[in-house]
């Protein structure tokens, strides 16, 4: 098989191999990089297919082969040996411990942010923030949902400002 009767049976089977790459993937843009890398990798060992054999299936194969590799390379990349007599291996993604001291900050500049704003921006803005929909709003608060929408707009707004603002400030 010449060069460019490969490569053009590599072009052809390319959207099959697409779903295959997705189900492994579940992404659409790892499985465009699975894809392209199956196909690089088949060009360049284009010497070792059997004339005659399924390409189909060969390709299959490279493009399963990769994600597996690629698999375990990144796992590896999370996992660190452990120098101490026991000599443990370790995934740094299981033992991962987060300071929750900025966010509890954040969130206490926030709630406060939120009471400083008018009760008439307030309600609508909180009513919004715990699930209920515009009409739902403009039904209980019995003001037009035009209204509604402006004022949860004004009072997100106004947030930003005031968290901009008290951002640099500290």
């Amino acid at each position: 098989m010449t060069t460019l009767e490969f490569s053009y049976s590599l072009q052809k089977l390319s959207s099959s191999l697409k779903p295959f790459a997705l189900k492994l993937t579940r992404d659409t843009d790892d499985a465009n990089d699975l894809l392209q890398d199956t196909m690089v990798k088949a060009f360049t060992n284009k010497d070792k297919f059997t004339e005659g054999t399924n390409l189909k299936a060969w390709l299959y194969t490279i493009m399963k082969n990769t994600f597996i590799t690629n698999y375990q390379r990144m796992v590896r990349r999370g996992t660190f040996v452990d120098t101490t007599d026991n000599l443990h291996y370790l995934n740094s993604g299981d033992v991962l411990v987060e300071n929750g001291a900025y966010g509890d900050f954040a969130m206490d500049d926030i709630q406060v942010a939120i009471g400083n704003l008018e009760d008439v921006y307030k309600t609508p803005f909180m009513m919004h923030f715990r699930g209920f929909k515009y009409h739902e709003i403009a039904d209980k608060l019995e003001i037009p949902i035009g209204t509604v929408k402006n004022r949860i707009h004004i009072a997100r707004k106004l947030l930003k400002d005031d968290l901009h603002m008290y951002k640099h400030r500290n």
